[in-house]
């Protein structure tokens, strides 16, 4: 608020309806910046009310800490301040300067129209001018995006202008460099053309040739454009040999142009040898940059093949043959015979870590002076193998024949494998190192596997000729031991007709195992020497067999030995027992029983020869099936097929097994005849009517044959197993229940004699219950029930049986010693019809 400011201010002020002091004047700048109505309030009422500003400073002094109290509520205060002073006097109105306020409130308000109509009438004029800046700013935007599309378009046009310029100086640039090349290529070509009319002369006439071919300290160049000149004469002289023009067109000059290359081929061969000449003088003196220097000119001479050649054919591993011999020395000894596959792995582990050391110190050397070290690395682990190590190898590894092979004590064929073996290993180890050191190109692994490609084809046949001449040894060996042990003091022989020789040797499972492990130790070097699945599968099988028809002879041999024995005893038996009566001399007894004792021990010898063929048949069966199974499988068929040649040398052995078991049972049941006869008295089942009570305790007969079987038929329990024992229990418990009932037919009984062989029968009936046969249990039951037919009285026999009786109870009913005295064939024979 200011100051009256001319008539129109004071004009205002006078429309006021109440007499003011100070007029109210307000302007649009009181309203402009950080706007306080309590300011603009104070302002007003300032002139009119002096006391509001003091009473406004001390309410802000007084209550400084009240928020929202605007300055109208002070003036209020300070308004009641006032009328409680004039209260103080009746006369004095409340608020006397209302009216004045009201004045000026009321100007103020009008006033405030007045500011707001001309605030509505500068905006309104602000908004047209607004609106036209704004359509010509639109129009300048319209014209300058036209005027900018332009200078796009002006701009892609300049590129593309530039973009073809560029390209058209490109394809001059390239043009002008294809123009320098070819200027180039034929300011060579005319210098190579003169070199070549230098060349064009008789051959030998090298006298004038250019400084260039003459000057040692270009040599390089020299060789260089020498091989140029003989490529473009060769190719000339090709072109015409096969119907193309020549350059040159007459004869003269085809005349002259072989001459340049015979001159140039004089020229190079030269040059080449005076290189090689000082690359030889720099090796010797361990010149190693001159020895680059002309292996890099010579790279040019055929990529520089006759000076890798050369510079491996010149080392000393090579040359001298005193390292050759040192090498069969150190592998063979001094005398080069009687090598052991141990000492040969030793020797050979030696000597090629000597060859590897020498390898990683050339490669250092030819790294350093070859262009293309690579290269001679394969040359020269080629002469390596091809060399040095075959060389070895031809002494090391002689095939021995077959026709007519070493003996086992020159080491037999088996040396021969298993040295073979360790070089292939220690030789393959070799090959890895050299390999790892640096071979370049070369396929050492190949190259190594060829040194013994005939070895390793004719490894199998040499297998399996092994396997037979160790085995033939070794039964020649079983066999000197056998004959020595006949021939030991002490046997008695078959001429004092007391005894048999001694028994063969058992068959063995450790040395079953010994076949196993030479075939073991066969297929370990075929699964070295074969790296396709099916070729070892073939092989292995092939030696696999050898072991079977190994173990299948030998298991079958000493099958058929044991049974020899067992003949034997048999002759023995027919010697002294059969057509002997009672009435010889008691010598013929103890024969007999020596011919017994015979028949025992050859019956325990077969059974342990029984025992050792399934143990033996047992580790075969486990070898295959833990080493040789899994190897056949990659052949279709290998596995099934070997199974069935395993079954076939089995059942060789299974049928040699059968026929001395039979004879063990005719051994067992010729003994127990003979005790039967011996032993059993007429009165064992008849006792006489003397008053002494009957005796029912088992005969002497029953107690010595079921007292011999318990003794005999031990080791058959220990050596048979499964259905074979239970075939062969079955078997002889039939046996003796026939040779029992045919025993019994001699004798005559009556009831205590009866209820003797009753005893006798639950005698017989416990001990073979110990062989598991229901069968033969169930006969035995039978007898004992049999056997009442002797102790029941006359009378009651028919009671016993329900319809016929079998063939076997009327044998027995004849038995007894009242079959005639009672009558009891017409008795009985209703029962029998």
């Amino acid at each position: 608020m200011r100051e009256a400011r001319g008539g129109t201010k004071n004009e205002r002020s006078s429309k006021s309806t109440s007499a003011n002091s100070f007029p109210l004047i307000m302007d649009i700048d009181d309203f402009k910046g950080d706007f306080s109505f309590d300011a603009l309030f104070g302002n007003m009422v300032k002139e009119l009310l002096p006391s509001f500003q003091e009473e406004a400073v001390d309410s802000s002094e007084g209550h400084s800490n009240v928020i929202g109290v605007d300055s109208f509520s002070n003036g209020h205060r300070r308004a009641s301040s006032d009328a409680a002073k004039y209260a103080q006097a009746p006369s004095t109105p409340l608020f006397p300067d209302v009216e004045k306020l009201l004045s000026l409130f009321k100007d103020s308000c009008e006033e405030l129209a007045e500011l707001h109509k001309q605030i509505d009438g500068r905006l309104d004029n602000l908004k047209k001018d607004v609106s036209v800046q704004d359509t010509k700013h639109r129009k300048t935007l319209a014209e300058l995006e036209t005027g900018v599309d332009g200078l796009f378009d002006s701009f892609a046009r300049l590129d593309s202008r530039i973009s073809s310029v560029g390209q058209t100086a490109a394809k001059i640039g390239d043009q002008l460099q294809s123009a320098d090349a070819q200027r180039v290529t034929a300011s060579q070509t005319i210098e190579l053309i003169k070199y070549l009319m230098e060349f064009n002369s008789s051959p030998g006439d090298l006298i004038k040739l250019s400084p260039l071919f003459s000057d040692e300290s270009r040599t390089a160049e020299a060789a260089s454009v020498a091989q140029k000149l003989r490529s473009f004469a060769e190719e000339d002289i090709g072109g015409r040999g096969i119907g193309a023009p020549s350059m040159i067109g007459n004869a003269t000059a085809s005349k002259g142009l072989e001459f340049a290359v015979t001159n140039l081929q004089e020229y190079c061969n030269e040059l080449e040898n005076r290189l090689l000449a000082r690359f030889d003088a720099a090796s010797q003196k361990r010149d190693l940059s001159t020895m680059s220097e002309c292996a890099k000119i010579l790279s040019q001479f055929n990529r520089g093949t006759s000076a890798m050649q050369h510079y491996v054919a010149t080392r000393p591993m090579f040359i001298d043959v005193e390292v050759m011999n040192a090498d069969t020395r150190l592998v063979l000894g001094d005398d080069g015979t009687h090598a052991s596959p141990g000492n040969v792995a030793k020797g050979l582990s030696k000597l090629y870590k000597e060859i590897t050391d020498t390898v990683r110190k050339e490669a250092a050397k030819i790294t350093a002076v070859f262009p293309s070290p690579n290269e001679v690395m394969s040359i020269l682990v080629q002469r390596v193998l091809e060399q040095r190590v075959t060389a070895l190898l031809d002494k090391l590894l002689v095939r021995p024949t077959l026709v007519n092979p070493p003996s086992m004590e020159e080491g037999g064929l088996l040396l021969y494998l298993r040295i073979l073996a360790v070089t292939y290993e220690k030789t393959q180890e070799l090959a890895r190192d050299l390999q790892a050191v640096g071979s370049g190109d070369l396929d050492v692994e190949g190259l190594t596997e060829s040194l013994f490609s005939n070895h390793k084809d004719e490894c199998p046949d040499y297998e399996q000729a092994s396997l037979n001449q160790l085995h033939q040894v070794k039964m020649e060996e079983l066999r000197a031991e056998s004959q020595l042990i006949s021939d030991s003091p002490g046997t008695i022989g078959r001429s004092k007709g007391a005894s048999i020789a001694s028994p063969p040797p058992q068959i063995s499972a450790t040395i079953v195992s010994e076949f196993v492990r030479w075939n073991e130790e066969a297929i370990s070097r075929c699964s070295l020497f074969s790296s396709q699945p099916a070729i070892l599968a073939t092989n292995v099988k092939a030696v696999f067999a050898c072991l079977l028809d190994q173990v299948s002879k030998y298991i079958v041999d000493g099958l058929e030995r044991a049974r020899e024995v067992l003949t034997e005893a048999a002759n023995l038996r027919e010697r002294f027992l059969l057509g002997v009566g009672r009435r010889v001399a008691a010598g013929s007894t103890s024969n007999a029983e020596a011919a017994a004792a015979a028949g025992e021990s050859s019956f325990k010898s077969f059974m342990v020869a029984v025992q050792c063929s399934v143990s033996s048949v047992a580790i075969v069966q486990q070898y295959f099936a833990n080493s040789i199974s899994r190897l056949l499988l990659p052949v279709d068929g290998a596995h099934a097929a070997a199974c069935e040649e395993m079954a076939t040398a089995m059942s060789k052995a299974e049928a040699a097994a059968y026929r001395g078991l039979q004879q063990c049972i005719e051994t067992v049941m010729a003994e127990v005849e003979r005790l039967l006869s011996a032993e059993q008295k007429a009165t064992d089942y008849r006792s006489p009517d003397d008053g002494i009570a009957p005796d029912y305790r088992a005969t002497n007969a029953c107690t010595r044959v079921v007292s011999y079987l318990s003794r005999v038929l031990e080791p058959a329990f220990t050596a048979l197993e499964g259905q074979n024992k239970q075939a062969f229990l079955t078997e002889l418990g039939n046996r003796v229940h026939r040779t029992l009932l045919n025993h019994w037919q001699k004798f005559t009984f009556n009831p205590s004699g009866g209820l003797r062989l009753k005893r006798d029968i639950t005698e017989y009936g416990e001990f073979l219950r110990n062989f598991n046969a229901p069968s033969v249990d169930e006969k035995f039951e039978l007898l004992g029930i049999l056997a009442n037919v002797f102790i029941v009285a006359p009378e009651s026999l028919a009671t016993l049986f329900e319809g016929t009786p079998s063939s076997d109870a009327q044998r027995f009913i004849q038995l007894r010693d009242d079959y005639k005295s009672a009558k009891l064939a017409s008795k009985l024979s209703s029962l029998w019809s």
